[in-house]
């Protein structure tokens, strides 16, 4: 009986790998060991940095709001604290974008913020 050494199964699975491989430096594209550490790595640091860039653009957001606050005689922290007070749900992303784009809004958004400190 002859023995078994995978055939199809086999060379579709490492061709697989290669075409993911594609565009790598080197034998990391034409050799299928050195292909698939590289492939297994990449897709560890996609995995990861798609949790990480989730943090870095809220991480960004806020120190926009701060900025644009500290510019209207508030921190972020009073900004959001009276926000949450007056009842306002509005998320980072579009706090910090009304932060840049439209300065006139996010002022009336701080005055309100404000107002509902004292109280």
């Amino acid at each position: 009986m002859p023995r078994a050494k995978g055939g199809f199964k086999t060379r579709r699975r490492r061709n697989r790998v290669l075409k993911e491989a594609e565009g790598y430096w080197g034998k990391r594209s034409k050799a299928y060991r050195s292909a698939q550490e590289a492939v297994d790595r990449a897709k560890k640091y996609a995995y990861r940095d798609r949790k990480a860039r989730k943090r870095d653009f809220r991480s960004l957001w806020i120190m926009r709001i701060n900025a644009a606050a500290r510019l209207l005689g508030l921190s972020y922290s009073a900004l959001m604290g009276g926000l949450k007070k007056a009842g306002v749900s509005i998320d980072r992303k579009v706090l910090a974008d009304l932060a840049i784009q439209d300065q006139a809004a996010f002022t009336k958004l701080a005055e309100t913020a404000r107002g509902h400190l004292a109280a």
